[in-house]
């Protein structure tokens, strides 16, 4: 394929050092969560749409990203090999024949040969000749450097050069490294560590706590603080909140305890979930954030606790009240443990969710060191907790909710029915990870459990050897709840059809066979837990006009499901910087890398987006037919 540039005769620029404004860098970072878009930043004087790989540079502006952050320089550690990873700005590129690897041992260097997927073939007017680039991300296998290492080690350096198609081009960059393969790190020549397990980010030659990484970072927490905030509007978050914003009601002298300690539960809690996964992947697993509802054990456990919740609510039991929050001694600073298990069962449901903003921030954080990683966790359960925590801080807002009366009773039950709805959710999780019988199975333990909590005894009730008989059968009913959950097992899924019956199942052979054809290729990463993944499938993936320019433009539909773990899947997230589902690759015919979609896709973008990776000049009609919604 091969397409012209803007015309613009390119300017070079020398290179300069990146020194960032922190100032105007926190006050647009803030702006750009208020309109959830990524924030802009500045260095040196040129003003940047974006100020990491992770946001999207605005089409048409004359201003243009240091050259780190225009090409992120990364190194990647897996079991099955070493590479050296880009991540290119979008409307950036590199030159493929401006990129050499050297060997540097004992002074001397050799060149490496490169190992590198077809590019895209563009005009050049600088250099005024077709050249091949890349963009979005190139990774770089490193075999070689790995086999020849003297003692593990091997001292590395990496030259490359790109343009922006906005007219700029950028010196030629010589970057260099020591890669340790027995601890998997990357040090650049100043003896910063990248840490273990996976990447190490340039920074223009210098430290790491330049501009590059530490700008990336504090962009990272923003992003993360912001998808938080966007959290509490998720549908898979509501019932919990609408059981807090209840209990919030009638906390009272004690309001900011209970703010503080719901904001604990729920950073607490994010950064337990976040250290577990961090410690499963550096021992090998294949695993992604949301990955505990990978288990069906875990989904069963939770279809009882929300069942149990809702019976609680709806007066069967007083079961639960002290977990919600909702206990008589709420109101009491003795009361905030309930707030803080509340601030921890918000964080366990809104784990699977994606929000805007959050998979380049998690995408970051799963390859930086633990710390760091860990911070950005925090950030996220911060942005979570912040609304609830302002509450408490605003006494205007806190005296406009209804004072405490018997109304709160009929709230109580009517908010049983968000618990129950879950439930169901949860339920059909389930089926897709363990089949029919393993719903039949928690569904025989859901009734026990409600004959439990009905048995249990009142403190009203007197004691004696009937109090004793329903205490004991009602453990017996527990335990028979709970024998169920070893029980379960995940089921080999098959691939679902309806309305999208277009996909075909996602396989690494099945993506190098339609790229090696020249096909364009839309990729599909979703789970039955991902509440984005199911509101896209039902609002865009789904409509005609997409299933029909999907065959129109001659599209291969490869969709991956990762309800249950899957290493390949886990595998394509990490190499496009996702820590979790959703992912949407548009890959272009004709070979090239893919354009990476917005998590919350659009209609009219998606169509966009195809009639472009096919090539081809194709009118798709994206009205939807009468009658199809």
């Amino acid at each position: 394929m091969t397409a012209n540039t803007s015309g613009l005769r390119k300017k070079f620029l020398p290179a300069l050092p990146a020194s960032p404004r922190l100032i105007l860098l926190c006050a647009l970072l803030l702006v750009g969560v208020s309109l959830a878009a990524p924030p802009a930043s500045a260095n040196n004087g040129l003003s940047s749409p974006s100020s990491s790989p992770f946001a999207s540079a605005n089409s048409g502006q004359q201003d243009f990203l240091p050259v780190d952050q225009a090409y992120q320089l990364d190194f990647l550690f897996t079991d099955a090999g070493t590479s050296a990873l880009f991540q290119i700005a979008p409307e950036y590129y590199l030159y493929r024949d401006k990129l050499k690897v050297l060997l540097i041992v004992d002074g001397e260097k050799s060149t490496l040969p490169l190992d590198l997927e077809q590019g895209e073939v563009i005009w050049d007017d600088y250099f005024e000749k077709e050249t091949e680039v890349y963009r979005w991300q190139l990774e770089i296998p490193l075999a070689e450097a790995a086999s020849l290492a003297a003692g593990g080690q091997a001292q590395l350096q990496v030259h490359y050069q790109g343009c922006a198609d906005a007219g700029l081009c950028y010196p030629p960059q010589v970057r260099n490294f020591t890669l340790d393969f027995a601890s998997k790190t990357a040090t650049p020549n100043d003896g910063a560590s990248a840490g273990p397990g996976t990447t190490a980010s340039a920074a223009g030659g210098g430290p790491l706590t330049t501009a590059g990484t530490s700008t990336g970072l504090l962009l990272a927490l923003a992003l993360a603080f912001g998808g938080g905030l966007l959290l509490n509007l998720m549908p898979c978050v509501f019932p919990v909140l609408s059981i807090k914003a209840l209990a919030i009601t009638h906390a009272g002298a004690h309001q900011r305890l209970h703010g503080w300690a719901y904001t604990a539960g729920v950073i607490a809690t994010f950064v337990l979930i976040a250290a577990i996964m961090l410690g499963l992947r550096s021992a090998g697993e294949a695993v992604g954030w949301g990955f505990q509802l990978q288990s069906p054990v875990v989904v069963a456990a939770l279809v009882y606790l929300f069942f149990a919740m809702g019976l609680s609510l709806s007066g069967v039991t007083e079961f639960g009240g002290r977990l919600m929050g909702l206990g008589a001694d709420s109101g009491r600073s003795g009361g905030l443990g309930g707030s803080f298990s509340t601030g921890a069962l918000a964080t366990v449901v809104a784990s699977p969710c994606t929000a805007p903003l959050m998979g380049s921030a998690l995408g970051f954080a799963v390859t930086q060191p633990a710390i760091v990683a860990l911070s950005v966790f925090a950030a996220l359960g911060a942005g979570m907790a912040a609304p609830f925590l302002l509450l408490t801080y605003i006494p205007a807002l806190a005296q406009r909710l209804p004072r405490p009366g018997a109304w709160m009773e009929t709230l109580k039950q009517f908010l049983a029915f968000p618990m129950y709805l879950t439930a169901v959710w949860l339920l059909w999780v389930l089926g897709r990870q363990a089949g029919s019988d393993g719903v039949a199975l928690v569904l025989m333990g859901a009734v026990a459990l409600a004959f439990a909590l009905w048995l249990w005894p009142r403190p009203a009730d007197s004691a004696g050897k009937i109090r004793w008989l329903r205490a004991s059968c009602a453990i017996t009913a527990v335990i028979g709840a709970a024998w169920v959950l070893p029980q379960l097992e995940n089921e080999q899924q098959l691939p679902s059809s309806g309305a999208s019956d277009y996909w075909q199942p996602y396989s690494p052979a099945a993506l190098d066979a339609a790229r090696d054809q020249g096909q364009p290729v839309l990729v599909n990463m979703t789970a039955a837990w991902c509440i984005t993944c199911l509101a896209n499938e039902k609002v865009v993936l789904s409509s005609d006009a997409v299933r029909t320019a999907v065959g129109d433009l001659g599209i291969v539909a490869l969709k991956g499901d990762w309800t249950n773990q899957d290493p390949q899947i886990t595998e394509l997230l990490t190499r496009y910087g996702r820590s979790s589902v959703p992912l949407y690759l548009l890959f272009p015919a004709g070979g090239g890398e893919p354009q990476i979609l917005p998590q919350i896709l659009s209609r009219d973008g998606l169509l966009m987006a195809m009639r472009t990776a096919s090539g081809r000049e194709a009118v798709v009609n994206s009205t939807p037919s009468p009658g199809v919604h």
